[in-house]
């Protein structure tokens, strides 16, 4: 499993990358990184067939522990998955903050 550090996803995050968020979706609700989609850990089995398979799919929790593990569960079904490090909290505490607003559920 990769893991990201903050610069070089919010670079490639302008570049349109592909992320997904997998805290609950009331932790989505209350402040999420512009772009991602909410996929809650638990319904990561769900929504498999909603992730790309051709390109690196970011995935970002509030900490780093759940996308961590998110990540490593997609990297051994042969995705490109990468863990965001220092998830939302870590971003924030560079000066970007998270932004409230519905979840765009991809499962």
């Amino acid at each position: 499993m990769r893991e990201a550090d903050l610069d070089a996803f919010v670079a490639d995050l302008a570049r349109g990358a592909f992320t997904i968020d997998v805290r609950e979706w009331d932790g989505y609700r209350a402040g999420h990184v512009p772009g991602t989609r909410s996929v809650p850990l638990p319904a990561l089995g769900g929504a498999l067939g909603d992730l790309p398979g051709d390109r690196t799919v970011y995935v970002i929790c509030a900490g780093g522990t759940r996308s961590a593990r998110a990540a490593g569960h997609l990297t051994a079904l042969g995705m490109d998955a990468v863990s965001v490090a220092g998830g939302t909290g870590g971003r924030a505490a560079t000066g970007r903050p998270p932004v409230p607003g519905e979840a765009v559920h991809t499962a």
